[in-house]
């Protein structure tokens, strides 16, 4: 017997960190310290799947966050590390975080990048949370853009820098405006 449809439905939620000009990279490591932000990252994630790529998962001291199914998005075969699924396909990635997260009982696969991996997903997204770094980062990696036509803020909450943070920032979330499968059934 099949399980009703509510019930096997694993949201798809972006996590980034974005500076006011787009940048969320500079040679694989984020541009900026945040302390307050991680740890934001890490209630947000705890106990869920994670869908990273090679080179984000490599910029994280090369070992897997703890608390979470680290499914790491490699194109090279030879790419291993301990603690950490590999895939060498973004399809194959989300089919393991959608076990993981059936067995788990959770109900969200969250995507921590980088951009290319955000790139793919965003079309497939069900949720942005995005924090805001409020500066202008020099950096050579960039969030794709966030289309108003497609999403809309939904929450929002200004932060100012502690004492471990190189900025304020803020906290947003976003909600697809159609599902990505409601947006395929009205294409027929």
């Amino acid at each position: 017997m099949s399980e009703p449809r509510a019930q096997s439905r694993i949201e798809i939620v972006l996590l980034a960190a974005i500076a006011d000009n787009g940048v969320i990279g500079r040679g694989g490591a984020l541009p900026w310290r945040l302390k307050s932000d991680m740890q934001r990252l890490r209630a947000v994630t705890w106990g869920k799947p994670v869908v990273v790529g090679r080179t984000t998962f490599l910029s994280f001291t090369r070992k897997p966050l703890p608390g979470r199914t680290n499914i790491v998005l490699s194109r090279s075969e030879s790419f291993a590390a301990p603690g950490v699924l590999v895939a060498s396909r973004l399809d194959a990635a989300l089919e393991a975080a959608r076990g993981d997260a059936l067995r788990r009982g959770v109900a969200t696969i969250i995507v921590l990048g980088g951009a290319d991996v955000y790139i793919q997903t965003m079309p497939i997204a069900d949720r942005l949370l995005i924090t805001r770094v409020h500066l202008k980062a020099d950096g050579d990696t960039s969030f794709p853009a966030i289309d108003p036509h497609l999403w809309v803020e939904t929450e929002r909450s200004e932060h100012r820098a502690g004492p471990e943070d190189d900025a304020s920032y803020a906290t947003l979330a976003y909600e697809r405006r159609a599902a990505p499968h409601e947006l395929l059934q009205e294409a027929r």
